[in-house]
């Protein structure tokens, strides 16, 4: 059943006021969230699949075409300075490499072989995770990469916008939120992909999270690569032990995170 590409619920859209084409497409939008509140458990049973693989230096690979594998590059290039983990623990991958992020790559998607290819280039193994990313759950690049990774006995799992589709066949651990027609008729950069980037978020926090990169609610392993992100880290440090700021900032910058700062004072203690 092909959903994504069904008929709007809105005709003339030329003739709509710049309010009401706001108005209705928010009233869209509000309908996503509970699509993907429905998919939880699918969710969560894939987290709790990542997490042991992970611990053992696992890792995990996007593979998408078009919005779908810039979402994916997305969430992997966030993973870095979030939460301090080296670069490749979280890697994107899109269907004509790096040039197709800013600009579409012709017939990228439609070789089913090269999700593959791409992925051996970075020397995948059995630790590792695959989530095909796909709004149609049609496209032949993350077919044909999830169909590899299972003949080789890799994870897999996918986050699609329709019931029953190819790409969710061949995933072990198919994500389905199923968020309906587009407001615009068939542009998955709207519903489908603000239903992805929603699982993204959660599968990538929840995993961080369990992997112990967060103490309480706070990103202690983020790296300083700004002085905002210095300023957010002294304000941490005062918080969790108590001290003013100078004092605070002096620690984080000898120190360079805020959990070897909370490490090395509960040493001291």
């Amino acid at each position: 059943m092909n959903i994504t590409e069904s008929e709007s619920n809105y005709n003339s859209l030329e003739k709509m006021s710049v309010a009401d084409l706001l108005a209705n497409i928010n009233k869209e939008d509000q309908t996503v969230s509970l699509a993907v509140q429905k998919v939880i458990p699918q969710i969560e049973a894939l987290v709790n699949q990542i997490v042991p693989r992970m611990q053992m230096g696992g890792r995990i690979f996007y593979i998408g075409a078009g919005t779908s594998g810039r979402l994916g590059v997305v969430d992997a290039s966030e993973c870095p300075p979030t939460y301090g983990v080296e670069h490749g623990v979280v890697v994107g991958i899109i269907a004509g490499g790096d040039t197709a992020i800013r600009k579409a790559v012709e017939n990228a998607e439609d070789d089913e072989n090269q999700a593959w290819e791409d992925l051996q280039e970075h020397i995948i193994n059995h630790k590792d995770t695959v989530i095909g990313i796909a709004a149609s759950g049609r496209t032949p690049y993350v077919i044909g990469g999830l169909k590899e990774a299972r003949k080789n006995d890799i994870l897999t799992g996918c986050i699609v916008c329709n019931p029953d589709s190819p790409v969710a066949w061949e995933a072990e651990y198919p994500i389905e939120p199923i968020v309906g027609p587009e407001f615009i008729t068939g542009s998955t950069r709207m519903k489908s992909g603000t239903a992805q980037k929603l699982v993204l978020n959660m599968i990538s926090t929840s995993v961080m999270i369990k992997l112990g990169k967060v103490q309480g609610n706070r990103m202690v392993d983020m790296q300083l690569s700004n002085n905002k992100l210095v300023d957010r880290g002294t304000r941490m440090i005062m918080e969790m032990l108590q001290i003013d700021s100078p004092t605070a900032e002096k620690l984080l910058k000898t120190h360079g995170s805020v959990r070897k700062v909370i490490d090395f004072v509960m040493n001291q203690g």
